[in-house]
């Protein structure tokens, strides 16, 4: 696995409202399929509905074992998803959702780390990787 993080997504309880509070300090924003998206450096800050991270993630958003954030890492084939995945639970992880298509045509599984930090593995076409690993959010309205 390599030693890079591609997004950082915070749940929120409201899009609207953390949307605006992050512009409010100077950032810009895109929104695509009620997430929010910020370019920050070499990776995403991306905003997401608790509720709906969680989900995803596969885990329960009670009892504070979930903590509203998910660590990413976007790599360069499916194939890299599975053995990242498969690395991971060998190691100690705890996979929380096996890896499978998405609704934005990406491929992505989910798995905590023994502190319970959730991780997503993905890969997703629409959002280019350099050589260096950077990740681009791509322009919304250009498509």
């Amino acid at each position: 696995m390599e030693q890079r993080i591609s997004l950082v997504t915070l749940g929120v309880a409201d899009i609207a409202r953390a949307r605006t509070f992050y512009e409010r300090l100077g950032w810009r924003g895109q929104e695509a399929e009620e997430t929010v998206f910020f370019q920050a450096g070499g990776l995403a800050l991306v905003l997401w509905g608790r509720d709906k991270l969680a989900e995803d993630a596969g885990v329960a958003d009670a009892g504070g074992g979930f903590g509203g954030l998910s660590l990413a890492q976007n790599v360069r084939s499916r194939a890299e998803v599975d053995a990242i995945l498969a690395a991971a639970a060998a190691a100690g992880a705890t996979l929380t959702r096996p890896a499978r298509e998405t609704f934005y045509g990406g491929y992505a599984g989910c798995f905590t780390d023994p502190d319970g930090h959730v991780w997503e593995i993905a890969h997703n076409p629409g959002f280019p990787l350099a050589d260096d690993g950077t990740l681009t959010v791509p322009d919304f309205d250009a498509g």
